[in-house]
């Protein structure tokens, strides 16, 4: 089954690790008609973007999603972080065990649906300690 992708005037994507830019006027239509890895702009994570632990977590899962070739040297750092993560922040084991399962099964892209609810948690928490959370 194809997906069909409308890109607006402008906008970015990933499609198989290459970097699709929409340079016309007008909007377009893509049709991907095999499996491959694909990433909206609003998904897409660069590295100076990367300025927190669980968003650099993102990025890691990220990068294994968009390049197998180098899958190891992105597995390595991913565990490093999760290490030091689940040591300073233990209340992020639930959410790190989910994400690490769906990186066992290689399937990426639900790891990073689930790393963007790791990082909405992690501005919870910094919300709440830095006293600027709403009150209930």
């Amino acid at each position: 089954m194809a997906l069909k992708i409308t890109l607006k005037t402008g906008e970015r994507m990933i499609l198989g690790g290459a970097v699709v830019t929409n340079a016309n006027a007008t909007s377009c239509d893509l049709v991907i008609e095999n499996k491959t890895p694909l990433l909206r702009q609003k998904e897409i994570m660069t590295e100076v973007q990367a300025d927190s632990p669980c968003r650099r977590i993102y990025l890691s899962i990220q990068l294994m999603y968009i390049d197998e070739a180098n899958l190891a040297t992105y597995h390595k750092t991913y565990w490093d972080l999760v290490r030091d993560l689940t040591r300073a922040a233990p209340s992020t084991v639930g959410l790190i065990d989910a994400i690490s399962e769906q990186i066992f099964r290689r399937s990426y892209y639900h790891a990073l649906k689930l790393a963007k609810k790791l990082i909405d948690y992690e501005q919870e928490v910094i919300a709440r300690v830095s006293g600027t959370a709403e009150s209930v």
